[in-house]
């Protein structure tokens, strides 16, 4: 029985995710939808309800806890959380255009405050009796687990959650598996939704990067940063997503050539250069493969995100070429999050020194109008950085400024009796900024407060 239940969640999980991507008037939507109905039905056979519970981060059913296969569904479980969702109880009479119903229900009017205080109610109105959910504190199977849920969904957790996904997407890439699409579109779809909603808090978290942090979540900043950037410039939602799959993937070729050299902490050697100068053409031909799942834009990006305006770009070209909007995009925001990555092993690029360092070179490497477009949206100093003021005053970042991209609006943390919330710019250069404080080290005991 475990194993069909599992099998009839992963179901029920990706039906969600298609209605989620592609609507259900979707042709791909009635083949999940058979699917799902299908699963359900065969263990409701000898059954009158099953009851699916989500405890912590687990799926459970009865006494079973699907450890392995949560760990694949964080996004989801994240997802379900965050609509109040602990519980649900298939019912043996459930119909197939209940479950249609039921997904249409969790993608779209779940997410609303007034709906969320009565999930039921609203779905016995959409003609779904078949389907209940519930707390874990009701009768029922589950709760004789006797575990807190954790009831609302932290954007650590969402960011945790996308990043194993991701991993678990390039590693497939990387030795040369079949990609399961589905679920990695799923968790970028996911995190540009919590996005448009509370982007200041997805931002917080490329803003705080811990120190050696990797490849992987350089990828997935970069995704972030660029999904975001692409929003702010009038992209529609697809085409959003679209860009943000291929960030993840522009750096495959050089994470393909060699895991060590990318951690190496002295120069390379000149083969290795060459080798990685090479990296553009071969994540290309690694994408190539998986066209019919992805597409053809991360095979693009790839191939174009390290070319520059000066025409000294790699791959080598005989030809010229003018870069996807994507590669350029996606070229920005690559260059942005490397420089901001703290390393224990180079010396951190406090943001105005970022800034100053893009834009000496924006004329060579990136098309000069998208660079201050970049910055007109992300401002000189991130949402979350924790910044000296003049006067001894310590405050963190706390939105930025249409009206001036030097002065956004902080919050003062110190001196306790100076607290409170300023707009930089209308201080009329009373007030500025002096210094950066890194919140990994001099700036660690405000990072709680970030």
């Amino acid at each position: 029985m475990p194993n069909n239940i599992e099998n009839a969640l992963r179901d029920l999980i990706s039906l969600l995710q298609v209605i989620k991507l592609y609507t259900a008037m979707h042709p791909r939507f009635n083949k999940f939808l058979d699917k799902a109905y299908e699963s359900l039905r065969g263990v409701l056979i000898n059954r009158q309800e099953v009851i699916i519970g989500i405890v912590g981060d687990e799926f459970v059913f009865e006494k079973e806890i699907f450890f392995e296969f949560s760990k694949t569904a964080k996004s989801t479980i994240s997802y379900l959380k965050a609509r109040g969702v602990e519980k649900i109880i298939f019912s043996g009479a459930l119909q197939k255009e209940e479950l249609a119903k039921f997904v249409g229900f969790l993608a779209g009017d779940s997410d609303k405050e007034e709906v969320k205080k009565n999930p039921q109610e609203a779905l016995y109105l959409s003609g779904v009796r078949n389907i209940t959910l519930g707390k874990l504190n009701s009768a029922g199977a589950v709760d004789s687990l006797s575990v807190a849920a954790n009831k609302s969904i932290s954007y650590l957790s969402l960011y945790e959650s996308s990043l194993d996904q991701v991993t678990d997407s390039l590693d497939g890439v990387l030795g040369e598996q079949d990609l399961n699409y589905l679920p990695l579109r799923f968790a970028i779809n996911n995190i540009a939704e919590n996005m448009a909603v509370k982007y200041n808090e997805i931002l917080k978290l490329i803003t705080l990067k811990r120190y050696d942090t990797g490849t992987f979540i350089h990828l997935l900043n970069v995704s972030i940063l660029s999904m975001y950037f692409s929003t702010k410039l009038g992209f529609s939602k697809e085409d959003v997503l679209d860009i943000g799959t291929a960030a993840l993937f522009h750096d495959i070729g050089k994470i393909y050539i060699s895991r060590k050299i990318i951690k190496k902490t002295d120069k390379l050697t000149e083969d290795e250069f060459k080798n990685m100068r090479s990296h553009s053409l071969l994540g290309a031909r690694l994408l190539l493969k998986h066209t019919e799942t992805l597409g053809v834009l991360p095979l693009i990006v790839a191939f174009e995100h390290h070319m520059r305006q000066d025409a000294k770009s790699y791959p080598k070209l005989s030809f010229s070429c003018i870069p996807h909007i994507a590669s350029i995009i996606v070229s920005i925001c690559d260059v942005y999050d490397a420089l901001a990555q703290r390393r224990s092993y180079k010396a951190d690029y406090p943001p105005n020194v970022i800034y100053d360092l893009i834009n000496k070179e924006k004329e060579r490497f990136f098309q000069p109008q998208m660079v201050s477009k970049f910055f007109s949206i992300m401002g000189v100093w991130p949402v979350g950085s924790v910044v000296t003021l003049n006067g001894g005053r310590v405050a963190i970042v706390r939105e930025q400024n249409e009206n001036d991209i030097f002065l956004p609006k902080v919050e003062i943390m110190y001196p306790p009796s100076r607290k409170g919330h300023m707009d930089l710019h209308q201080s009329q250069g009373e007030d500025r900024i002096e210094s950066f404080v890194n919140p990994l080290r001099q700036g660690k005991g405000y990072l709680s407060m970030v």
